[in-house]
């Protein structure tokens, strides 16, 4: 039978070869990419709502108290499905697609596939309070990914078709195809070109298109626009946009603040018991928390709050609007630690509707407080919560024209293009001011694994340390003899740099050849010197695994040496030379910028 497969496979090649161009071909794999990453999308959205719907069903939903249990329930089947059938860690879905484009040659594991379509609808089905658009991004790529690898398509194209996987998932969730390219460009620092853009549009067609044929017109938000941008709300829309900058700030750091603190629960099945009573807490007091939140931000988005914020220990204070502020301002500070417990406590999910959110409940905030200051001013609360939705997704995903067009695109128009800028614009700003790196992206950052628009530094974050160490070097021993080395090492040599290391292979010093050459011809020294008596330390060491290609190109700049050890494990590896260093940056920078 495998024989049948690949005997079926290299015609497939042989055929394809014959007939098809290159271009051609990606431009139908990008069709093919769109239509399954759309395909996973639905699916994801599909067992989702099934999930839920059972438990609505099983009228499990009527009393607030079982919030305690759902969560738990949710968490624990994902981290049996973990432990017995996906046998690996969960990683966050986008940051681990960001990782294999700039370390695995956007090579992407099968199990991804199937993992994320099973893991994230039982975490969100069960109450987790996350979001289902990475986990579809994260399925669409792994995808893509086997598809360029089963037809032999190089690093560049995989990592393009992934990003066509990106937009075919986004534009089949939310219905908008345009800024679900931008989003593939701004988050995967993909170089916009009309070689790109193509298969972009197509994948993202594509996905849309999925969309469309298995769920007809039905959207995610029910809205049309009543009252049209005014130049007198420029100010409050500048105040938006700055509350939302402030709110970015304060999610991205209540993230990793949570994550930090669920670090010394080293045991899963303590996390998972902690994680899911201190979401079922939160869910019995804020119930708006429970799963993705579409619902909730419909019903602000209709201008129903008493629908949004459903039943809560508070309902006998509903008639206060101030309360109803107080809430949802408490939906704003909570979604992101109810988020973040989630995937702290072993759940799959993403951020980016946690956020669409968070930015709905304080846009609405915002207009209610302007609306009832009594000084007289009126603004549209729906418009608030739209363009509150704009200025979370700018400033936390540091995606500023994804937010403006998604928000556009969801709309059907562009009525409020100029406060979407306004206030994505500004929260973006202060935002980047304030933290360099998304969620997406700040542990890759910290170890150099980010890929982004400058070309340098991408083209070093590419480039892969063990392809360009030696090992042709004739090691030493601190004890050995000038003699010894010179007949056992030097005269079988045809490198000028000696590493002299124990008897556990740990670096202790290097020879040159220059610090022996005065002493070769005197046969006197042969027996009586040693060659610790020669040996000193090097300029600078690499540290394989710690160090990243930046930090290997700056410890050549800042030493001046034209060669360095390289230590793996506490172990003397191997020398990386400057210039075969420069030669794979030249050559690795020629296949980046080439097509």
């Amino acid at each position: 039978m495998p024989n049948q497969k690949n005997s079926l496979l290299k015609r497939i090649y042989k055929w394809r070869y014959k007939h098809i161009s290159n271009k051609t071909f990606i431009y139908l794999l990008s069709v093919i990419v769109g239509l399954l990453a759309g395909l996973a999308s639905v699916t994801l959205k599909n067992i989702t709502y099934f999930i839920e719907a059972s438990l609505e069903n099983g009228i499990i939903l009527t009393r607030n108290q079982l919030y305690f249990i759902l969560p738990i329930l949710g968490l624990t089947f994902v981290f049996l499905y973990v432990k017995y059938v996906h046998k690996e860690k969960l990683k966050h879905a986008v940051s681990s697609i960001l990782f294999s484009l700039s370390k695995n040659k956007g090579i992407i594991s099968k199990k991804q596939v199937l993992t994320q379509l099973i893991a994230a609808p039982l975490t969100v089905g069960f109450g987790g309070s996350v979001g289902l658009l990475g986990p579809a991004v994260a399925s669409g790529a792994a995808i893509s990914s086997n598809l360029g690898q089963l037809f032999h398509i190089n690093t560049k194209t995989r990592s393009l078709l992934i990003a066509c996987a990106s937009a075919g998932a986004i534009s089949s969730i939310f219905q908008a195809p345009i800024a679900a390219i931008i989003f593939a460009v701004e988050v995967f620092s993909l170089d916009l070109t009309m070689i790109s853009m193509l298969p972009l549009l197509l994948a993202s067609i594509s996905g849309v298109l999925t969309s469309y044929f298995f769920l007809g017109n039905e959207v995610l938000f029910k809205f049309t626009i009543t009252q049209s941008f005014e130049i007198k709300d420029t100010l409050f829309y500048i105040l938006l946009g700055v509350g939302t900058a402030i709110a970015s700030i304060y999610f991205t750091k209540m993230y990793f603040g949570i994550m930090k603190l669920f670090k010394p629960l080293k045991s899963p099945k303590y996390r998972l018991l902690v994680g899911g009573l201190a979401i079922g807490i939160m869910l019995y007091f804020i119930p708006p928390l429970y799963g993705e939140g579409f619902g909730f931000i419909n019903h602000l988005l209709d201008g129903n709050h008493l629908l949004a914020l459903g039943t809560t220990p508070f309902d006998a204070f509903m008639d206060n609007i101030w309360v109803v502020i107080a809430l949802l301002f408490g939906i704003t500070i909570f979604k992101a630690v109810a988020m973040t417990t989630t995937l702290a406590a072993g759940g799959a999910g993403g951020i980016f509707i946690p956020t669409m959110v968070m930015g709905s409940a304080l846009g609405n905030v915002v207009g209610k407080v302007i609306n009832n200051l009594g000084l007289g001013f009126t603004v549209s609360e729906s418009n608030f919560t739209l363009i509150g939705m704009a200025g979370l997704i700018a400033g936390v995903l540091h995606a500023p024209l994804t937010a403006i067009f998604l928000i556009a695109e969801i709309t059907g128009g562009y009525e409020l293009f100029v406060p979407l800028m306004i206030t994505a614009s500004i929260s973006y700003i202060i935002t980047k001011n304030a933290i360099d790196y998304t969620i997406y992206t700040r542990e890759l950052a910290e170890r150099g694994d980010l890929l982004t628009h400058n070309k340098d530094q991408a083209v070093l974050t590419l480039m892969q340390l063990d392809d360009i160490i030696e090992k042709n070097f004739k090691t030493v021993h601190p004890d050995m003899t000038l003699g010894a080395m010179l007949h056992e090492s030097v005269a079988k040599s045809a490198r000028n740099i000696f590493p002299v290391v124990d008897n556990k292979n740990s670096l202790v010093g290097i020879i040159l050849l220059d610090d022996i050459r005065e002493f070769m011809f005197d046969t006197s020294l042969y027996k009586t010197t040693r060659v610790e008596t020669f040996m000193h330390n090097a300029p600078e060491h690499i540290f394989h695994g710690k160090d990243s290609m930046q930090q290997v190109m700056q410890k050549f700049q800042d030493s001046g040496a034209w060669n360095l050890p390289v230590i793996k494990n506490g172990k003397y590896e191997g020398f990386v030379s400057k210039s075969k260093l420069l030669t794979a940056y030249r050559r690795e920078l020629i296949n980046f910028t080439s097509n």
